[in-house]
């Protein structure tokens, strides 16, 4: 259900800028994960971790045929109950360098702890993504920035959410509302696994409305 949802999302937001936004985010995400890489690595807050946002990457992974997507959360406090693909602590940030990516996606500000935990993996050369509120301290650190808060009305030249880099000139859209942070993660990872390449997407698609079928009628047991 979540490609039906994610649809009625895109419908809702046509005419502004998210549509574009998302999916721009999620070519910098795409390109930054190699087949041969250092993995993905995806970490929130101690108060927020982006759960969602690591199921839907790897369900995207399956679908896409893109196994590099599929991402390691990393956790603040790993239960001692918890299994092997839930028990990746804090230490794996700085064992993280060249080829590895970085997704950090806080619901609130992060602390000077945590940001000082992604200036490790930054400084080894990992790449470093961002899909927040808005913090400066984390978008200093960040190679690319997807904030869901549209501009300050006193700041706003052209509508539309901010990013980490500078945006080209583009015709003026509807202004953007403010997008929340777990439908940002949906319209995110639904991009990321379709920016398949052009002469399999179609196939690519078959194959997953056939999955989407199948797991419809017999869902999986979930993995996060």
């Amino acid at each position: 259900m979540d490609a039906v949802r994610v649809a009625l999302l895109r419908e809702v937001l046509d005419g502004t800028e998210w549509i574009e936004a998302t999916r721009r985010f999620a070519g910098s995400l795409r390109t930054a994960v190699t087949p041969h890489g250092g993995g993905l690595l995806l970490v929130g807050t101690p108060g927020y971790e982006p759960w969602h946002l690591a199921a839907h990457l790897d369900d995207e992974a399956a679908w896409s045929g893109l196994p590099e997507l599929s991402p390691t959360l990393v956790r603040h406090r790993v239960p001692g109950t918890a299994p092997a693909h839930l028990a990746v602590g804090l230490g794996r940030l700085a064992a993280a360098g060249r080829g590895a990516t970085l997704l950090v996606v806080p619901r609130e500000a992060p602390d000077a702890g945590l940001l000082d935990r992604v200036h490790d993996p930054r400084r080894n050369g990992a790449t470093v993504l961002a899909l927040d509120s808005g913090d400066h301290d984390l978008h200093t650190l960040a190679h690319d920035a997807l904030t869901t808060a549209p501009p300050r009305p006193e700041t706003a030249a052209t509508p539309g959410p901010r990013t980490g880099r500078k945006a080209p000139d583009t015709p003026a859209l509807d202004p953007a509302p403010a997008l929340d942070l777990d439908t940002a993660q949906h319209l995110v990872s639904a991009a990321a696994g379709e920016n398949t390449h052009p002469t399999s997407r179609r196939g690519r698609l078959r194959d997953r409305l056939a999955r989407l079928a199948e797991s419809l009628a017999a869902p999986p047991p979930p993995r996060w």
